[in-house]
């Protein structure tokens, strides 16, 4: 499942579907089946999902079929999860191909001991392979290797969370064992960038271009200071995504005591343990900026921490958080 902790746009492909007559109760039971996906309900979310599916005849753009599949692992529905599953991956079109993401999604543990798994992962590292046919394939895999130790423990977060609390000792350790990782990851990946540049997908494929992008941002303050200007360059160039470099820039202005501009960044009331969108220069104006760097509306984002995108509610917040400060 789409990790809400990253707040990253590791994307799918999308594609052209020919929609249905309902098309305009897709995205609305979508956003419903998701809702249900964090409240833990996925059986219901997995059904809501199908109902989203079968407004346009039973397609579905791959991100959302990919959910389906996670709610149905959940569910322990594991028949129909496949289902999901080998479509996206034997599908012409989608061709699914992030091994390095299905691999570590915990939400599909459940599959992992069935004798289908081994064939799924098989047409996934073959769609993968096809793909990056052309690519520096010993760059590529170090650059895989990393994007996993980036995203394993990551993904990990909730579960360990869940289990034993935000504030337990065992999360303290896990939080340790991230910040261990991320450390190796970002020598490896100053290395690349101080010796070849922002190299772009077509040479390091569109994983190992985001995983360039993963590991500064999960960097300290003084590196992402270092390597912003030499992203920005790459955005121009067309060597890395508008979307990521958003979110660096965001994360930096927060950082730098500022307010943010895209609203990617969420924080966490360490009392209530309610999520809101950190504080954000104009946000009445949000969606533009938005879109101007392909991100969508803020108030479908925050849709994954399970919020409602309030601007009063959160001028207020705003106000206070800067008060504290």
């Amino acid at each position: 499942m789409k990790n809400r902790i990253l707040a990253t746009v590791i994307g799918l492909l999308m594609f052209n579907i020919s929609f249905g007559q309902n098309q305009e109760k897709y995205p609305e039971f979508v956003k419903e089946a998701w809702k249900l996906y964090e409240s833990k309900e996925y059986k219901k979310s997995a059904d809501k999902y199908n109902e989203a599916f079968d407004q346009i005849d039973g397609k579905a753009y791959p991100n959302d079929r990919y959910n389906a599949a996670c709610s149905y692992a959940l569910a322990k529905d594991i028949e129909n999860s496949f289902c999901h599953l080998f479509r996206l991956a034997e599908n012409p079109i989608t061709k699914y191909k992030n091994y390095g993401h299905i691999t570590t999604d915990t939400d599909l543990d459940i599959l992992h001991k069935d004798k289908r798994w081994d064939k799924l992962i098989k047409i996934v590292k073959s769609n993968e392979e096809e793909a990056e046919k052309d690519l520096d394939k010993p760059l590529v895999a170090i650059l895989d290797s990393i994007y996993t130790e980036d995203q394993t423990y990551r993904h990990q977060i909730d579960k360990v969370e869940e289990k034993f609390g935000r504030d337990s000792e065992e999360m303290k350790v896990h939080w340790k064992l991230i910040n261990e990782k991320d450390s190796i990851n970002l020598i490896k990946v100053k290395k690349i960038l101080d010796e070849r540049g922002w190299l772009g997908a077509e040479m390091i494929g569109r994983q190992g271009n985001s995983t360039l992008f993963l590991v500064i941002q999960h960097s300290d303050l003084e590196t992402q200071l270092k390597y912003l200007p030499m992203m920005r360059e790459a955005v121009k160039e067309g060597n890395a995504n508008a979307s990521s470099l958003a979110l660096l820039e965001d994360r930096v202005a927060l950082r730098q005591g500022r307010r943010q501009i895209y609203g990617s960044q969420i924080g966490r009331d360490q009392e209530t343990g309610e999520y809101y969108v950190s504080p954000l220069i104009d946000p009445g104006n949000v969606d533009k900026r938005r879109a101007e760097v392909g991100l969508g509306t803020l108030a479908n984002y925050v849709n994954y921490w399970g919020m409602t995108w309030d601007i009063e509610k959160h001028k207020a917040r705003t106000k206070k958080i800067e008060a504290e400060k």
